[in-house]
């Protein structure tokens, strides 16, 4: 499917074609590979202040995917000039804990 035909689809809610983009098998995904479709998502949850279980499973997925810990990292600093600096402040913690790094812990004690 063309990019116009997408957004035709979009524009006028087609929902059969709305529906299947919350499945897994995303049409778009046929024009993003797997890596780049995750980090997009994790920057979704980056901007949607999705809960910790949310940002969890998407650098799950990411990790899964082949992205690494920098590119996650990476994603959460491009978003900061749409989201704000508020915004990505308060993501920081969830990504790292994502990642398996305790910032708050890091913080208490600074030999870490």
């Amino acid at each position: 499917m063309e990019y116009k035909e997408h957004l035709r689809r979009l524009a006028v809610h087609d929902n059969a074609f709305v529906g299947s983009l919350t499945a897994d098998e995303t049409p778009s995904a046929l024009a993003l590979d797997e890596r780049t479709m995750a980090l997009v998502r994790v920057a979704a949850t980056i901007a949607l202040d999705a809960a910790s279980a949310s940002v969890q499973h998407a650098v799950a997925l990411a990790l899964a995917a082949g992205a690494t810990r920098d590119e996650i990292v990476a994603t959460l600093e491009a978003v900061t000039p749409i989201t704000g600096t508020s915004r990505v402040v308060a993501s920081a913690p969830k990504i790292a804990l994502a990642l398996g790094y305790d910032v708050e812990e890091a913080l208490e004690e600074p030999d870490r």
